[in-house]
């Protein structure tokens, strides 16, 4: 039997396919939700012709809401201009097996107009662009996310006849850290955690969380554009393992008035020159602890924590977490080993990093880091100075507050003279046009809740 662990190299993969293990080869990108979106191939067709030429994949995929609908407002894809295609190349360092899908590998690709040029607004272009200019300093970014969903006992389709109402949840009631709790729903929770272990993911722990029905599995660091990959590659596997499994789960950010899906995405530095070494750590001299280099990083992520609301907060749904005593923030404060604060440093030494707690489940991994980055870029850029920590309560303390809507987050992207500079004209544009089309559907929505307030009351 062949190694299953990823990632699988070219030679192994047309070995697999030659002997009928792997029939199928996926190859796809993340869109702008975060979603993997992609093709499936002829495993022979694919090594005959797609890994040599990449295949096409049309525009509109970077410029539709998301039920895919077309909508107006993007320079890049549009009626008037025709809905082309660009090329999707597969990313050769990303090929893996999938274990849940039988004799299947995959692939992330990387998106090119047909001169050869990057797609810009692409979310992999926009962290690959980030990273760049990390690494002209002299550093690389490693990342880990914390995925929390909830689990249901309906299948995905019976939750959709059922307008996503009275469903039954995994867990009756608080779960937090509780053995019995994850216990209930082992079976599932394992064959997530062993079938991402043989894609090739670096599986840390299970455990249970707040809400009924509510989980968390966490990956080891990695590199930020492999942590982000393993981040889409997980979240699709685990929702197709659901419903294989017959049962549903869910990552939005706010499923109903209790706690809500968070992602926690922790952010440290290391060295290019000395490989393993925390740029972020300092001597016992320095404050915290904390180099000169993390002061300025942290510094810059909260100077830019309201303008890139959007990319780690990007649905109107992402907004009702933000609620005082939470444990989702509503302070862009910044706090050691302080759940209160949208910024917490944590860990010592070689292990220092600090976590960035506004992202929720929905949240897009690849933009989401990218605006780290560049926030952190900004505070090294300026050297900019830290404030003093927050030691108690940011949910009661004097501090800018957390956009509270998309809308309000969707402004400040827009006329922030940090996102224009960091991402560019085109990139500001296309993701405010993203949030302009998801406010211009709520805003024609009639919801459930004006229905109960206003049917007969009113």
């Amino acid at each position: 039997m062949a190694d299953r662990t990823a990632p699988l190299g070219v030679e192994e993969l047309t070995s697999l396919v030659e002997s009928g293990e792997i029939d199928t080869v996926v190859l796809a990108f993340p869109d702008m939700q975060g979603r993997l979106q992609g093709k499936r191939f002829a495993a022979r067709f694919f090594l005959d012709d797609v890994l040599a030429h990449g295949t096409e994949g049309c525009n509109y995929l970077l410029a539709v809401d998301t039920e895919m609908n077309t909508v107006d407002g993007y320079q890049m894809s549009s009626w008037d201009r025709g809905y082309g295609d660009f090329a999707m190349h597969a990313d050769l360092s990303t090929l893996r097996r999938v274990p849940w899908n039988d004799g299947t590998a995959m692939l992330i690709a990387d998106l090119a107009w047909n001169d050869g040029s990057p797609v810009v607004a692409a979310p992999r272009q926009i962290l690959r662009r980030q990273l760049d200019r990390l690494a002209e300093l002299g550093y690389t970014a490693h990342v880990g996310t914390e995925l929390e969903f909830i689990v249901f006992k309906d299948t995905y389709e019976q939750a959709w006849d059922a307008g996503y109402k009275n469903l039954t949840p995994a867990n009756q009631y608080n779960v937090d850290y509780s053995v019995l709790g994850t216990g209930r729903i082992e079976p599932l929770l394992r064959r997530i955690r062993n079938d991402m272990a043989a894609a090739g993911l670096v599986v840390e722990s299970a455990k249970g969380e707040c809400n009924p029905g509510q989980h968390e599995i966490v990956f080891r660091y990695d590199e930020a554009l492999v942590t982000c990959d393993q981040h889409a590659i997980y979240k699709t596997g685990a929702k197709e393992i659901a419903a294989q499994e017959g049962v549903s789960l869910t990552f939005m950010a706010k499923f109903n008035e209790r706690e809500g899906n968070s992602c926690h995405i922790h952010l440290s530095l290391q060295s290019i020159d000395q490989p393993g070494t925390n740029v972020m750590a300092g001597t016992a001299d320095d404050p915290g602890g904390m180099s000169p280099v993390m002061r300025h990083f942290l510094a810059g992520q909260l100077a830019a924590l309201r303008d890139f609301s959007l990319l780690y907060a990007p649905n109107i749904n992402s907004y009702k977490r933000f609620q005082p005593g939470s444990f989702a923030p509503t302070a862009a404060a910044w706090g050691y080993d302080n759940r209160t604060c949208a910024l917490r440093v944590v860990g010592h030494g070689p292990s220092l990093r600090f976590e960035n707690r506004l992202p929720g489940g929905d949240v897009n991994p690849h933009l989401a880091v990218a605006g780290l980055v560049a926030a952190g870029l900004y505070g090294i850029e300026q050297k900019l100075e830290l404030p003093e920590e927050c030691t108690g309560n940011a949910y009661t303390g004097e501090y800018a507050h957390v956009p509270t809507t998309l809308r309000e987050a969707a402004e400040l992207w827009e006329t922030s003279p940090i996102a224009k500079a960091a991402f560019g004209d085109e990139v500001v544009a296309h993701y405010r046009n993203m949030a302009r089309v998801e406010l211009d559907a709520f805003d024609a929505a009639v919801t459930d809740w004006e229905l109960r307030r206003s049917f007969e009351r009113l």
